[in-house]
């Protein structure tokens, strides 16, 4: 009986622990909050800043010393060869009486690359980091010089050499400044910049709505500067509070045009840097009802600006002769509804300030519209105005790359608009288009072309692939070299029990066609009946269903045994054509969200969906979506997660909300109608609304309007703040991995995984 007692023993700890080794087994194969947040296994890698030089025949990258992770050499490669040299070693980037070298954030080169401009210890203005310290190094002497020595520490901005290499010129306390580094001499160019005059650089809604940061150009001979001016000081504060840096909370202060109100005032001039007189523009209207979102130099003398209605819907392109003063209309463009300056797409970095492509004779510039119906690219002649079309077609144009003496080279995807690809058509307007990315990266496709078209960084990804980046030569595709393969990581991802990724359509009782992504459980069961997660965006400035690669964390709650979905509704930048597009003008809140509701309904009549376990979530629009849908349509939506909502589109900023809804003091019914706050009485389901109280995109305060309707209503809801934290709530540590660890337990509780 002992004996008997003793084996039994045994087999029941040898037992348990097989069973604790295949769990473990198991769980290897499995995501989870921690190895998405806290493992470098499943980290992907970039490569560093690349620079191109000589026009694309070489390009220069920070190269860590071996050995070390906080010394850098600046690396010159020729582009074709792969021969490197190293142009400045991490020794010359030790400051004369320092030991370390600077940590370079961003470098560039002058116009004769002969010096190099670096860019270190930046400071954050709202979205980006800015604000920093800037130094020159000499790669003829090899010395190294800081640039405004005067001024506090992390205070320039948009350092910019001079085409003769002599001078600098940046913004400081939104003035410009010219430094002459040679002799150190440094010049004050606008005397009147304050908090309200802004000089050379631009207020909260111009950054993040125009992607303007940059606020002044020097023209190729280092004559002129031309240069923006806001008049910020009629412009509402909204106020923000910082409750615990001190046992006083602390009162921020921020200039926010609230739709409804006046922009700032610009005017744009330019500035004689020889004799340091300054000259305004004349350009026609008032400068409050219009905005001027783009300038850019043509040639040595010729400005090109681009001036756009506050409605958006009218934009007028003229050109100045500096030397002359002669300010001449050559284009203008309009829209029932409204005339993009960006056209927002996963090919293109909408926060970004980009100029028109010019061909190389500086005659034409390429700009795209979308007036017959489609987003083409057409020629506009500078002179005339005339413009030709180059991309004829029953199809999108999603972004405009570069152009050479035959061809303009493009992003695009006629057959499938969840995927990116590139081409090229004749400058001329004659020819066919012709698809110079291989069939094998199928996928969105990428491309940083350098200034003589002959090369291009590619990056590629899809639903089966991480991105990867590969130096090709571009007439044949051919990888010069492989930047970054993701091997590791790539590794790491086939370890796991991976779900599937299939695309499909719907067709809605509107008759919309709507196309969706569905990512299905690794042990999907078709007999079984499995609860969804929508995840959801559905306003212009994004679209959600392509073809990349996607989020750890949708991939680790469908291992769970959540099937997600994606679709994108009407009015979400796919390449559907202009109507699909446009037609959510002044109906953001409903035709977005009616088309998502209804898609829904067609999805939940799968034999495999569970009607009862549905739920949705979405981070700023997609917050908003949320709301809507779970208080517009209860019957479908059972459980909503809204991250950093706008619940009242009266509280957010003109340039966006005015864009796509028109003026409030013309259609105020329509603004109401949209809101989420409207409705939000009708809710139902469980709710969680999640918001940074430092937001100063979407205010903290939109949290508070949607939970004093839902008190008031006495509907019952579950709410988070992120004391501090800005609209990406990623800031402090830890921050991401809890707001995610709370998402994934209140879906879990609320919607329980797996298939029945």
């Amino acid at each position: 009986m002992k004996i008997q007692k003793i084996v039994f023993t045994h087999l029941l700890l040898l037992s348990i622990f097989c069973s604790s080794l295949a769990q473990n087994q198991q769980d290897s194969t499995l995501l989870t909050i921690d190895k998405i947040f806290n493992s470098s296994d499943f980290r992907q890698d970039y490569p560093p800043e690349l620079q191109w030089i000589e026009k694309g025949e070489a390009y220069v990258i920070l190269e860590p010393v071996a050995g070390s992770n906080d010394k850098f050499n600046l690396v010159k490669y020729e582009t074709a060869s792969q021969k490197s040299t190293v142009m400045v070693t991490a020794n010359d980037f030790i400051p004369a009486g320092d030991t370390r070298p600077l940590s370079i954030e961003g470098f560039s080169f002058s116009p004769d690359e002969s010096k190099l401009l670096l860019f270190t210890n930046s400071s954050r203005v709202w979205r980006s980091y800015t604000k920093g310290d800037y130094w020159v190094f000499d790669l003829t002497t090899r010395k190294l010089k800081k640039l405004g020595s005067s001024f506090p520490s992390s205070s320039l901005m948009f350092a910019k050499f001079s085409n003769d290499g002599k001078s600098v010129a940046y913004v400081y306390a939104f003035n410009i400044y010219i430094e002459n580094f040679s002799n150190g001499k440094t010049i004050q160019l606008t005397p009147d910049g304050t908090g309200d005059i802004i000089n050379g650089t631009f207020d909260w809604v111009y950054e993040e709505e125009f992607g303007c940061r940059d606020g002044f150009r020097w023209n190729s001979s280092g004559k002129y500067i031309a240069y923006w001016q806001l008049n910020a000081s009629d412009i509402g504060t909204f106020y923000m509070i910082n409750n615990t840096d001190s046992v006083y909370s602390k009162i921020i202060p921020l200039q926010y045009p609230v739709t409804g109100q006046e922009p700032s005032a610009c005017r744009v001039g330019y500035i004689d840097v020889e004799t340091q007189t300054r000259a305004w523009i004349p350009v026609p209207g008032d400068d409050k009802e219009n905005y001027i979102p783009r300038m850019q130099w043509i040639n040595n003398e010729l400005l090109l600006i681009q001036q756009i209605n506050r409605k958006q819907n009218h934009l007028i392109f003229y050109t100045f002769n500096v030397p002359a003063k002669e300010l001449k209309k050559i284009y203008e463009e309009k829209e029932d509804t409204w005339v993009d300056i960006d056209y927002p797409d996963v090919s293109s970095d909408s926060w970004e300030m980009e100029d028109l492509v010019t061909t190389n004779d500086n005659r034409y510039v390429l700009r795209m519209s979308e007036n017959d119906g489609w987003r083409h690219i057409y020629k506009i002649d500078i002179l005339s105005g005339k413009k030709t079309l180059l991309t004829p077609g029953n199809y999108d144009v999603a972004k405009c790359y570069s152009a050479d003496k035959k061809y303009v080279y493009f992003n695009a995807s006629p057959n499938n608009t969840a995927q990116r690809y590139l081409y090229r058509v004749s400058l001329n307007g004659t020819g066919d288009t012709l698809k110079m990315t291989p069939s094998k990266y199928s996928g969105v496709n990428l491309y940083n072309i350098s200034g003589n078209n002959k090369y291009a960084v590619h990056v590629h990804t899809s639903t089966k692939n991480p991105p990867t980046f590969r130096l090709i030569s571009i007439s044949d595709h051919k990888t010069i070299k492989t930047l970054v393969d993701n091997e590791a990581y790539i590794k790491n991802i086939h370890k796991l029990l991976l779900p599937t990724d299939e695309f499909f359509g719907v067709t809605t009782e509107d008759g919309i066609k709507i196309d969706g992504i569905m990512t299905k459980p690794p042990d999907f069961d078709p007999g079984k009946k499995y609860p969804v997660l929508f995840y959801v965006y559905g306003e212009p400035a994004a679209q959600l269903a392509t073809d990349t690669w996607g989020n750890l964390w949708l991939k680790m709650l469908a291992q769970q045994g959540y099937i997600i979905i994606t679709i994108d509704n009407r009015g979400t930048p796919c390449l559907n054509g202009s109507e699909w597009r446009k037609s959510i003008y002044r109906k953001i809140g409903v035709i977005n969200s009616r088309d998502q509701a209804m898609a829904a309904k067609e999805i939940l009549k799968w034999n495999f969906i569970d009607p009862e376990r549905i739920a949705v979530w979405g981070w700023s629009g997609g917050g908003s979506m949320t709301l809507n849908l779970m208080f517009r349509y209860p019957e479908i939506y059972k459980t909503g997660m809204a991250v950093a909502a706008l619940t009242d589109l009266r509280t957010y900023d003109n340039i966006y909300q005015e864009r796509y809804m028109g003026l409030p003091s013309e259609n105020h019914a329509d603004y109401v109608e949209g809101s989420p706050v409207t409705y939000a009485k009708n809710l139902v389901g469980n709710l969680l609304v999640v918001h940074g109280t430092g937001d100063d995109n979407v205010h903290y305060q939109n949290l508070e309007l949607l939970a004093n309707e839902l008190i008031k209503n006495n509907r019952q809801f579950t709410m988070m703040a992120y004391p501090n934290r800005t609209h990406g709530i990623y800031e402090g540590m830890n921050t991401r991995r809890h707001l995610f660890t709370l998402l994934t337990n209140y879906l879990k509780t609320n919607t329980p995984p797996g298939g029945r």
